[in-house]
């Protein structure tokens, strides 16, 4: 199939805003995106710049628009979409150059709810054990790959950058809910800061764009219902 690719450019060093370019292709219908643009990088147009690094769905460094939603490049085929293929950066960050953002401000939310294991106790002769039942409780927000598919799809975090966002609030919960972990209280406080869970709006937006099919607004629900029934 013959596919044109709308892609969204800007290179800050040349050009003061976006400008949109179009390429045509060949390719299979069951090409990726991703294949798309490796193609025309590679035969038509060496400048063009995006990010890529597994193409299977689990780094989640291809995240960009493809038209006009939040995927993974490297996981939607030809088929699906059509032959006319609109290409954007993810919307909330700045734009490094095409399609590449700077991730920076995400991960620094990511980094200020304590997205690590937390436990005083000594360190046992075994592995800290606990139930399949316990383990179930935050199985879904293990699933994260730190995509930000979720976070840029959310118009709360569109309007004000220092709200820490549905993929932060996802790492959160899978601490939160862990039995084993003792940093509950650490961060339901840091959470409960006016840029934290309550800037929330429940619009589910994040919940469509996960590319791992996460429960995004349900996990921030939970971690919402904790702070407010959390011991005193």
């Amino acid at each position: 199939m013959q596919v044109t690719l709308k892609v969204q450019r800007l290179n800050p060093e040349t050009n003061s805003i976006p400008y949109w370019q179009e390429y045509t292709i060949e390719a299979e219908p069951t090409d990726r995106v991703l294949d798309g643009l490796i193609k025309i990088k590679g035969e038509q147009d060496g400048t063009l710049t995006f990010r890529s690094s597994c193409a299977h769905g689990i780094c989640g460094s291809d995240a960009m628009r493809i038209n006009g939603q939040n995927r993974l490049a490297c996981k939607v085929l030809f088929k699906d979409i059509g032959s006319n293929v609109t290409v954007e950066p993810i919307t909330g960050l700045p734009v490094v150059k095409d399609l590449v953002v700077d991730m920076e401000p995400f991960m620094e939310h990511y980094r200020s709810v304590l997205p690590f294991f937390i436990n005083d106790d000594p360190i046992p002769t075994q592995e800290r054990l606990q139930s399949q039942a316990d383990r179930a409780r935050f199985d879904d927000t293990t699933k994260c790959i730190l995509c930000a598919c979720c976070t840029t799809s959310c118009p709360s975090f569109w309007a004000n950058g220092e709200y820490v966002g549905p993929a932060a609030i996802v790492q959160a919960h899978r601490f939160i809910f862990d039995s084993r972990d003792q940093g509950t209280d650490q961060r339901l406080d840091i959470l409960s800061d006016p840029e934290g869970v309550w800037r929330c709006r429940t619009i589910f937006n994040c919940t469509n764009a996960c590319p791992r099919e996460i429960e995004v607004t349900k996990a921030i629900g939970e971690v919402k219902k904790a702070m407010l029934y959390r011991k005193i």
